[in-house]
């Protein structure tokens, strides 16, 4: 049994990582791409796209755990990697209508993806082997974003503009890559839960496929209803009203890092040719510190020497270096040009070496910020956690889907200045939560 459970959680692991290849790639450059577009009929924008991706997400969420208990977590993850793979496919030959339809298939797919991905996991883990387990499955993950971006760096690299062939020859790799991420799902093996599931339905033989179906989805449909309630309860707490801006404050810094900070690379007319082979190493260096800071403080904070509160400070000073730094470096216009590059001059002369340090920087302080919010969440609603992880989902899906809408209007200034009043102030929040949970447990003491 603990073979198999080893082989569904590495095989779960490379078929997200391949998945995520592609989409994390196609996020990174889909702005850029769309930009250069030659094609007077197409007129969607990459932001508009990206923030209709996470708005669908945040309220499918709701609906995707009847789903996953309806169909099973097998065939839920393998037709929401279909709706990906339809996204990836509609670069190739873009059209409006179909690459803002498919933007919003694959928010649904999204919620169904990630929902069943949890399920699986919980499936084929014990107690003794969950944080094994779920080691394995992020490592593998944050690789994703690694591999798509150094073909666009390989390239790219030295083309001050992106033809059409080569925005096919990327966006034929990454399709070719999120199918057959897609297709491993298919070689996933029943868990031995799902099988004592199976043999006790099989048992019952007064009951018809259709009636066991009905059953689960009348169970679902229970389950999904008393989740709701338990929700609404808790976005009234004091706990989640003082966490809401930390996790807004993450998904602000989710488009930044995701979306929009490439495209400002790719955009500097100060990077030369340089420019949008740049695009994939920051994608590449985003990726190394988001690994860097998970291992990092996941053996960290096992001590207790170092506090959550540490490990968040830490990411605020780091984020706040990093903004900085991107508003000497990078031209103030950068996000919004609709030209092949920007025309204005930052205050600093631009350096790619500056530019890669703050794409570090920016993965290193999301980590800190990611890892504590679990980790809090995780301690406070230790009875509740599904509820408590679907509102972290919701309000950092609905933040960033609020900043790809204005990310193509707001100059690079003003964004940069919202993500550092929401990061201070979710900071701030963050540290009176856990001075509250410190108080409690003295009580808790005395």
């Amino acid at each position: 049994m603990a073979d198999k459970s080893t082989y569904n959680v590495v095989i779960l692991g490379v078929g997200f990582l391949l998945i995520f290849t592609a989409f994390t790639t196609c996020g990174n450059v889909e702005q850029t791409v769309l930009k250069g577009l030659n094609n007077s009929t197409f007129s969607g924008s990459g932001y508009h796209s990206l923030g209709i991706i996470y708005g669908v997400f945040s309220f499918s969420n709701l609906l995707a755990p009847t789903v996953v208990t309806v169909i099973g977590a097998k065939l839920t993850m393998f037709l929401s990697g279909l709706l990906y793979s339809g996204y990836i496919a509609v670069f190739i030959i873009p059209s409006t209508w179909s690459f803002y339809l498919t933007s919003a298939l694959i928010g649904i797919g999204a919620a169904l993806l990630w929902t069943a991905q949890g399920h699986f996991l919980v499936e084929n883990s014990e107690a003794s082997t969950i944080n094994r387990n779920t080691g394995m499955f992020w490592a593998l993950l944050q690789c994703s974003m690694l591999f798509g971006n150094l073909y666009v760096y390989l390239d790219w690299n030295g083309k001050a503009e992106i033809s059409d062939s080569s925005r096919r020859n990327i966006f034929l790799f990454l399709l070719v890559a999120s199918i057959l991420g897609t297709l491993s799902f298919l070689v996933l093996r029943t868990s031995h839960r799902e099988e004592e599931m199976i043999s006790e339905e099989e048992g019952q033989s007064l009951l018809s496929t259709r009636s066991m179906y009905k059953n689960r989805a009348e169970a679902a449909l229970q389950d999904t209803k008393s989740d709701f309630k338990t929700i609404l309860q808790l976005l009234k707490s004091k706990t989640i009203m003082l966490l809401s801006p930390c996790m807004a404050y993450s998904g602000l810094e989710l488009s930044f890092y995701s979306g929009v900070y490439g495209t400002c690379i790719g955009a500097t007319a100060q990077f030369g040719e340089a420019a949008k082979g740049l695009i994939g190493i920051s994608g590449i260096v985003v990726g190394i510190g988001e690994i860097v800071g998970g291992g990092l403080f996941g053996l960290l904070c096992r001590n207790s020497r170092f506090r959550r509160t540490s490990v968040v400070f830490l990411g605020m000073v780091v984020h706040f270096i990093a903004s900085y730094l991107i508003f000497l470096n990078i031209p103030d216009d950068a996000p919004i040009v609709f030209e092949s590059a920007s025309q204005k001059s930052p205050y600093l002369t631009p350096s790619a070496s500056i530019a890669l340090l703050c794409s570090f920087l920016l993965g290193l302080g999301d980590s800190c910020f990611n890892t504590q919010l679990y980790s809090i969440l995780g301690h406070v609603y230790a009875e509740q956690s599904t509820p408590a992880f679907a509102i972290f989902k919701f309000i950092q899906s609905v933040s960033a889907a609020v900043a790809f809408f204005y990310s193509g209007y707001l100059l690079l200034m003003w964004q940069l200045l919202l993500l550092v009043i929401l990061g201070f102030t979710g900071t701030l929040c963050f540290f009176v939560v856990e001075r509250m949970q410190d108080f409690t447990t003295d009580l808790q003491e005395d």
